[in-house]
């Protein structure tokens, strides 16, 4: 038989150059890896294992193998370089005698620290490190609550989420099971870009049961989120020439980040007692408005019968409301109240979500929208993502249509009250001075302080976070001139550790840091 011929690419090697590369390597000609886009080509002539430790150290300083990163096996690694397993196994003994590597038996050979900065182990240019941010600015940018999520504290009252401890796992995965069960193949294909038959049919049954909306399923639209359902609603109405939406003050920086990213204006239109001034709102002659009705973000009102009645009107007469009932299933002194939505729903976009029921990291909600915005956003979900994966949905149209959710809402409505109660008192006891609003539902707390405290309340969150405390300063949240405070969120966080946080504040307050004298 005869044997086939050896193939070392274009390049006339000497004999000394090739010591070190396998004989699989001279039979297929390939000598790259995946791995690092390694390539043994680029090796000098007899000095293969000298160049995989230093692109190996290079990788490990300029952080594209950070620490616990896992290396390949030596031999597969030495099959895909087409080199001897010898070259490899040297190269990573090199790195573990110098402390950066380790090997773990079968969990394989990981990075274990950064490798010493030296001139000839690191490539030409390795970026620094990027300065930490200033957090807690009077003008904060798109970019804050990134920074805020990622800055580590020891008792975290940001607003915004529920109890995750509570998740419910058991339930999660029983459902997750019995849809994989049952599911046949042509499901894990691309989906319905509106989101599957069997959520839109368990939300449309949910916000009958509990928000009082008569939605056909066929009016679902799934979408990731909150912050997407705003973000398909600003590219739909900018093309339909709409490009300025009022927005409640104070009212969440977040949302209101999320439509100025698309539209030209969102001019501020002041809240009191009884929510929205509908005449403040038609002052601006903005088209539209986007409301937190059932429990404004962040002063807690709720939109009373009078002024409720008035804002219909002001839809009724051409406008369109954008309704974001982001906690509404959350209450525990007051009886529900019906959406929007099912009073007007021709001038009504009701937005939804699972944010605040189970977790943000499913990154699920529900848009519906008008007839006349219809294939609007429907194109602007197609365009942007095709839809939200599938699986994940099913075993939520489960968790709904079972039962389980509403379960689930039950056990969390007890311990949030018992967490409502606990920052209260802790706040009865350590901020005196403070007022408290909406209380009576949501996931969060608002505290305006005496105009005389002598500090910003960003200035006050800055302080308070230097001592472990992380909050949200209330003029964050607001444009037009408002009182300072803060916004508390106590679901996620165990009545220990809320007074431990509000304790804190006290005595932040308490402080010359916080006093005219001191500054």
């Amino acid at each position: 038989m005869a044997q086939p011929s050896r193939h070392y690419g274009p390049v006339n090697r000497s004999k000394e150059s090739d010591v070190g590369r396998s004989k699989d390597a001279d039979r297929s000609g390939e000598t790259g890896a995946d791995f690092l886009q390694l390539d043994a080509a680029d090796a000098p002539p007899g000095g293969l294992t000298d160049w995989l430790a230093r692109r190996l150290r290079e990788a490990v300083a300029d952080g594209r193998l950070p620490a616990g990163s896992r290396l390949p096996a030596s031999r597969v690694l030495a099959a895909e370089l087409g080199v001897s397993r010898g070259v490899v196994t040297d190269a990573y003994r090199r790195l573990a005698e110098s402390g950066q590597l380790a090997g773990r038996g079968r969990g394989g050979t990981v990075v274990v620290a950064l490798a010493p900065a030296g001139p000839r182990d690191l490539p030409e240019a390795v970026p620094s490190a990027r300065p930490a941010p200033v957090l807690f600015r009077d003008d904060p940018g798109p970019e804050v609550f990134d920074h805020l999520r990622g800055t580590p504290a020891r008792i975290d009252l940001t607003p915004g989420v529920p109890d995750l401890a509570a998740f419910p796992r058991a339930a999660w995965l029983r459902a997750e099971r019995t849809v994989l069960d049952g599911l046949a193949a042509h499901h894990l294909g691309y989906g319905d870009v509106r989101g599957t038959p069997a959520l839109r049919q368990a939300v449309a049954h949910w916000l009958a049961r509990n928000r009082g909306i008569r939605a056909d399923p066929e009016e679902v639209l799934i979408v990731a989120g909150t912050a997407q359902a705003l973000a398909l609603l600003g590219r739909a109405l900018e093309r339909r020439g709409i490009t300025e939406v009022a927005v409640e003050d104070p009212g969440s920086l977040g949302a209101r980040q999320h439509l100025a990213h698309w539209l030209a204006a969102t001019p501020p239109v002041p809240v009191d007692a009884e929510g929205i001034r509908v005449d403040a709102l038609r002052a601006t002659g903005a088209p539209a408005v986007l409301l937190t009705p059932a429990h404004q973000y962040p002063t807690g009102v709720v939109l009373g019968g009078e002024r409720r009645r008035e804002l219909l009107r002001w839809a009724a007469e051409g406008g369109l409301v954008i309704e974001d009932d982001y906690d509404a299933e959350h209450r525990y002194d007051r009886p529900p109240l019906p959406a929007l939505r099912a009073e007007l729903p021709d001038r009504v976009c009701y937005a939804g979500s699972i944010s605040k029921l189970l977790a943000p990291a499913l990154r699920t909600g529900w848009l519906l929208v008008p007839p006349r915005l219809r294939d609007a956003v429907l194109d602007a979900k197609r365009f942007a993502d095709l839809g939200n994966p599938v699986l994940p949905q099913l075993v939520l149209a489960r968790l709904m249509e079972s039962g389980e959710l509403e379960r689930h809402l039950r056990l969390l409505r007890r311990r949030h009250r018992r967490r409502r109660d606990a920052m209260i008192a802790a706040i009865r006891t350590h901020l005196p001075a403070a007022t408290v609003h909406g209380a009576a539902a949501g996931l969060h707390l608002m505290l305006t302080l005496p105009e005389e405290l002598g500090c910003s309340d960003t200035e006050l969150a800055t302080f308070a976070l230097a001592r472990g405390v992380k909050v949200q300063p209330l003029s964050w949240h607001a444009r037009l001139p408002y009182p300072p405070g803060l916004v508390l969120g106590y679901a996620a966080g165990s009545p220990g550790a809320i007074a431990e946080g509000v304790a804190v504040l006290g005595e932040l307050v308490r402080r010359a840091g916080c006093r005219p004298s001191a500054r």
